[in-house]
C-alpha cells in the first residue's frame, strides 16, 4: 500500500530569529537584499524576516527604518510569503498600547508587504490577541496564533487542546507552537501534535530552539505525529539558541514522504553567503560561542539560554556569581508564585529579576520590583493560574488585582502621539516608531534628517536645532 505524501512545510528565520538569537539581530538589510533572490527560489512556505526584535534593531543600532526593510524585502520576494512576529497588545513594544495604535500597526505592516502575522501573549491570555487576531483579519492578512509553551502542573495536554480550539474559534488561520526555551523533547511533540491535530483543523507550525539540543528530534517525532510546518534556520545561523539547520532537515526528509523537494545545491549556495557573516560575527565578538552550545540547564530550570546570561551578568553586577545556583533555584518557586506564566518576554525579565532579589536580600519578596507588581496587579493579562492571596497580599497588599482585559483601561492613543511628533514626520509609519520607542525613534529622526540635509547628527542639541557640518 503506498504511503500518503505528505512533504513538510518550512519558514526559514535567517533574516529573523536566526540573527536575533545569535547575533543581538545585527544583521543589516543590506546584508539581507543580496540573497533574496536565491532564498526566493528554495520553496519556501515562507520566510520569516520581520518583527520581534528586529524593528527596535534597526532604529537603535543600525540606524535603519524597519519599513524601508519591509518594503525592500517584498520587492525582493516575487514568490515566497513574508512572515513576522508580534507581541498581540505589547505590538514589538514592552507595553500594552491602545487598540487604535494595534490596528494602525497591524494595517500599515499589511499595507507594506506582510502576509503572516504570527500574534503571542506572553501569558497565553487571549484576550490579548483579541485585537490584532481581528485588525490581521480585517487587513487580508493570515493571522497565525502563536501558544507559548511552557511546562508546570497546569500547562497539561487538556490546556494546550481547550486553548488551541479557542484560538481557532477566535479566527487563527494557522496554529504556531512557540517553544521558545527548547522545553519540548521529542515523545511529548507527538503527544502534543497528535492531540492538537486531533483538536482543530487548522495547520499547525512548530517553532523550537536548540538550546536544550532536542530540537531537531524533537522536530522529527512532531512531522511524524502530523506537524504541517516547522521553523528552520540556514546552518550559519543556525543551532545554538536559534533554529534546526535547514539543510540537516531537509536532508532528514529526503525520500520519505515528508520530502521537502528542496535543491540541496541551492541551499548550499546560500550557505556559502552567510557563512562569511558569521565568521565575521564570530571575529568582532557580535556572535558568543557560547550561544552555539548546548545548555541541558534549560530542560532543569525551564530558563530559556538569554535568560540565563542576564543572570549571570545581574549576578556579576553585585559580585554575587556564587549565588548563581541558588537564583536558579528560586526561579521555579517565584514562576509558581505567579502563577505559572510561560518565561518569555517580559514574564521571564520580571521573574529572573525577582528571584535575584530574593537571594540577594535574604528574604523572599523584601524588596519588589515594579514590575513584579504590574504582573500581580493583572496589568499584563490573566496569569495561568490564579495568584494566590498570600502572595498577592505580599506584593501589592490591599490594591485591587484587574480582572478585565488590561488593554480596555488604555484610552487611545494614536491621535495623541502623532500630535507630538509631528515635527519628525515624513511618512505614516513614523507615528507608529515613535509610539513604539519614543527616544530611540526621536534619535532616529534627527539623524535621518541629517543625513538628508547633511548635518552632523552628533551636532544636534536637545532644542532640535541643527548645525552646519
Amino acid at each position: 500500500m503506498a504511503v500518503e505524501k505528505k512533504p513538510v512545510k518550512i519558514t526559514d528565520t535567517i533574516l529573523r530569529d536566526a540573527h536575533q538569537s545569535l547575533i543581538a539581530t545585527r544583521m543589516k538589510t543590506e546584508e539581507m537584499l543580496p540573497i533574496v533572490d536565491k532564498l526566493d527560489k528554495v520553496g519556501y512556505h515562507s520566510v520569516e524576516c520581520w518583527g520581534g526584535a528586529t524593528y527596535d534593531a534597526c532604529l537603535r543600532f543600525l540606524k535603519e527604518d524597519p519599513w524601508d526593510r519591509l518594503r525592500a524585502l517584498r520587492d525582493g520576494f516575487k514568490n515566497t510569503k513574508l512572515q513576522m512576529l508580534l507581541r498581540g497588545q505589547n505590538i514589538l513594544g514592552y507595553r500594552h498600547y491602545a487598540d487604535d495604535l494595534v490596528e494602525y500597526f497591524v494595517q500599515k505592516t499589511v499595507a507594506n508587504g506582510m502576509d503572516i502575522i504570527r500574534i503571542f501573549d506572553a501569558l497565553n491570555d487571549p484576550r490579548n490577541l483579541k485585537t490584532a487576531i481581528n485588525a490581521t483579519k480585517k487587513e487580508g492578512g493570515h493571522a497565525q496564533i502563536a501558544i507559548s509553551y511552557t511546562l508546570s502542573e497546569v500547562h497539561t495536554l487538556e490546556y494546550y487542546s481547550k486553548l488551541a480550539k479557542q484560538l481557532e474559534e477566535m479566527g487563527a488561520d494557522s496554529i504556531c507552537i512557540k517553544d521558545m526555551a527548547g522545553l519540548l523533547v521529542p515523545y511529548a511533540a507527538t503527544e502534543l501534535i497528535s492531540t492538537l491535530k486531533k483538536t482543530v483543523k487548522v495547520p499547525i507550525q512548530l517553532h523550537g530552539h536548540y538550546t536544550s539540543g532536542v530540537a531537531s528530534m524533537t522536530y522529527l517525532k512532531a512531522i511524524e505525529a502530523g506537524v504541517d510546518i516547522i521553523d528552520t534556520a540556514m546552518s550559519p545561523f543556525s543551532m545554538g539558541t536559534a533554529q534546526p539547520a535547514t539543510e540537516v532537515m531537509v536532508e532528514t526528509f529526503k525520500g520519505t514522504p515528508y520530502d521537502t523537494g528542496f535543491d540541496q545545491d541551492l541551499l548550499a549556495e546560500i550557505a556559502d553567503y552567510f557563512r562569511p557573516l558569521r565568521e565575521d560575527a564570530l571575529k568582532t565578538g557580535l556572535m558568543n560561542p557560547k550561544v552555539l552550545g548546548v545548555n541541558i540547564k534549560t530542560l532543569l530550570y525551564q530558563v530559556p539560554g538569554g535568560m540565563l546570561s542576564n543572570l549571570v551578568s545581574q549576578l556579576q553586577k553585585q559580585n554575587a556569581e556564587d549565588k548563581f545556583y541558588d537564583v536558579l533555584e528560586e526561579i521555579p518557586r517565584v514562576r509558581a508564585d505567579y502563577g505559572y506564566p510561560p518565561l518569555v518576554t517580559p514574564s521571564s525579565q520580571i521573574v529572573g529579576t525577582q528571584a535575584v532579589l530574593n537571594v540577594l536580600s535574604g528574604k523572599r519578596y523584601k524588596m519588589v520590583t515594579k514590575e513584579s507588581k504590574a504582573l500581580v496587579r493583572g496589568e499584563y493579562g490573566r496569569t495561568p493560574m490564579p495568584i494566590t492571596k498570600e502572595v498577592k497580599d505580599i506584593i501589592i497588599g490591599k490594591e485591587k488585582q484587574i480582572t478585565c482585559r488590561p488593554a480596555d483601561l488604555i484610552k487611545p492613543e494614536l491621535s495623541k502621539i502623532e500630535s507630538e511628533m509631528k515635527r519628525y514626520k515624513q511618512q505614516d509609519e513614523d507615528v507608529l516608531s515613535y509610539a513604539l520607542f519614543p527616544q530611540v525613534a526621536e534619535d532616529f529622526f534627527k539623524f535621518r534628517e541629517a543625513q538628508q540635509t547633511k548635518i552632523d547628527p552628533n551636532l544636534a542639541d536637545k532644542t532640535n536645532k541643527v548645525y552646519p557640518v
